[in-house]
């Protein structure tokens, strides 16, 4: 608990319409952080925006280069059926 007593006792001069602009602006502010505070908070959301951005990415990338694009789902397809085939292998051993 602060026992500062330097504490501004003069009286506030301006209008009316300058504290509501001041209000407004405040106001304005606060809405803009909680904003910020809710879009990086909102998961969904930002799974939704990076799955849209990697789309995105993969269209372009389909357009300037197709040979890279199907090189990666190449890999991609190499990736899953190899880890499919070691589940595979890992259950059938056990037997």
């Amino acid at each position: 608990m602060s026992t500062d007593k330097t504490q501004d006792t003069r009286p506030d001069h301006r209008s009316t319409a300058e504290k509501r602009a001041d209000a407004d602006r405040a106001r304005a502010a606060l809405a803009g952080t909680l904003d910020a505070i809710e879009y990086k908070l909102n998961v969904p959301k930002q799974i939704k925006i990076n799955t849209r951005r990697v789309t995105l990415g993969l269209h372009r990338l389909g357009d300037d280069n197709p040979a890279a694009l199907a090189g990666i789902a190449l890999a991609a397809a190499a990736t899953v059926g190899t880890c499919v085939w070691w589940g595979l292998r890992a259950v059938l051993d056990r037997r």
